[in-house]
């Protein structure tokens, strides 16, 4: 069969594959993401048409009531806070991504799943493509004992890669990371579109064929996503991503997709030097260090999948030095809290549009959840008023653009959490009080504006 090298762009984003350049992508609509490489192209004349037949004889539709399913379709890998985020534990044969940022610690929670697993009794393989074999126990050592052999290799070849996953057979793989892997056939360097399509799209087919669970780890780009096509993620089935500051000791996984589970699902884990440990009231932990008798600080309950996490929320509000006042937002949305200073602007009649606002979501939780609303609110005339908010007050509701305080989703399982933490008082929608269960040792406060929450402070 002859082969010619032939010269193709693909999209960044899409993986939308072009026989020339074009600025923007006819597929994803995307401006500037074309790249160039070269790719080889195999000739394969009658071979690969009589190859299709044969194929498509053998491919022959399968009634559902005929597939039969295995008891444990899932593996348990011994970390609650992972499991929570997968739905229930690992699905066999089922392709993750795990992304982040340098240093995250994604491949320390990746070697404890193996030890785990291989503790219990299931064949792990674990191939590396960035570190030594050395190496790799070094980090094993510190991470804990291992009961029982896990196969380690080094190695980036795919096609040797692929021999060793189909000579091991093994219970899950891990691959670290995905664009370290190279396919001779294809010219181009390791890392690029074509390579990691490649590479990716041969663990896809060896985890549907031989029902085994593979973990790629994938580098992220500086706009935070994951180095390489965007198709990579629609490939997989699951996508996980690690947040948190590489310089503090906690992080945070979170399912963007999951076609076996729930994607609102987080799971908090603190680094220490044995590794990653799992972080069991993390309402508790965000809300360590909380400032006592300060301004602009108030507590929110936000719920994240089915549960419900206590945060802080800090602002800071004054009369500005420049023309323009600065805005600066850490942890949630920018816009949204411009929005609600112009509804406090306007309904109310506070005089901040010329006041520079800083507001920061402690711990360094993301949360872009409507039912933090009120807090925003709260925290930011607490500052402008410097005026503190009681200490064992929480807050919760979303706030419209007339000023109304509207519902939120599952208010009783924050009003328990609250009381959990040992608040007194709660201020929610007064609508959603009606129904719920009354719980003792609280005072619950239902308000229908904003105006009867800031007098309250």
């Amino acid at each position: 069969m002859a082969k010619k090298t032939a010269t193709v762009f693909f999209c960044q984003e899409c993986g939308h594959e072009s026989s020339k350049w074009m600025g923007q992508c006819p597929a994803c609509r995307k401006w500037n993401t074309f790249v160039e490489e070269k790719v080889n192209v195999t000739a394969s004349g009658m071979g690969g048409t009589a190859k299709t037949a044969a194929f498509k004889e053998a491919a022959k539709p399968v009634g559902i009531s005929a597939i039969s399913m295995r008891e444990d379709e899932r593996m348990c890998t011994g970390i609650a806070e992972l499991d929570r985020v997968l739905g229930g534990g690992i699905m066999h044969g089922s392709l993750t991504l795990v992304g982040g940022d340098p240093g995250i610690g994604k491949s320390t929670l990746l070697l404890q799943v193996c030890r785990m697993l291989s503790n219990a009794g299931r064949k792990v393989l674990y191939i590396s493509g960035e570190e030594s074999l050395k190496q790799i126990k070094l980090r094993a050592m510190r991470i804990g004992e291992f009961q029982k052999d896990m196969l380690l290799l080094c190695e980036t070849n795919l096609t040797l890669v692929e021999e060793a996953i189909r000579h091991a057979q093994p219970d899950a793989v891990i691959i670290d990371s995905i664009q370290t892997m190279y396919q001779e056939s294809v010219s181009s360097a390791p890392g690029s579109v074509s390579q990691v399509r490649e590479a990716t799209n041969i663990f896809l087919q060896l985890a549907k064929g031989m029902g085994t669970s593979i973990f790629i780890v994938g580098h992220v780009t500086k706009e935070g996503t994951v180095a390489g096509p965007r198709v990579l993620e629609h490939m997989v089935d699951t996508v996980l991503y690690f947040e948190g500051d590489r310089y503090a000791s906690y992080r945070i996984l979170r399912g963007v997709k999951n076609r076996f589970g729930s994607t609102n699902e987080i799971g908090v884990f603190e680094m220490r030097k044995e590794g990653l440990v799992e972080v069991q009231n993390p309402s508790e932990y965000m809300l360590s260090g909380k400032p006592v008798g300060a301004s602009g600080s108030v507590v929110v309950c936000s719920v994240e999948g089915t549960r419900p996490i206590l945060i802080e929320i800090q602002a800071l509000v004054c009369r500005t030095n420049f023309g323009i006042p600065r805005r600066q937002t850490t942890g949630t949305d920018f816009n949204r809290v411009n929005l609600l200073m112009a509804v406090l602007e306007k309904r109310l009649g506070l005089q901040i549009g010329d006041c520079d606002a800083y507001v920061n979501i402690a711990g360094g939780m993301k949360i872009n959840e409507p039912a933090i609303d009120l807090g925003l609110i709260m925290a930011i005339v607490s500052s402008f008023k410097n005026r503190a908010i009681d200490e064992k007050m929480l807050v919760f509701g979303e706030v419209g653009l007339s000023g109304e305080v509207r519902a939120v989703a599952m208010a009783q399982q924050r009003l328990q959490e609250a009381k959990k933490l040992g608040y007194e008082t709660v201020v929610m929608p007064r609508v959603n009080i009606e129904g719920m269960d009354k719980i003792n040792d609280i005072k619950v406060i239902g308000v229908g504006g904003i105006s009867e929450a800031i007098d309250l402070i």
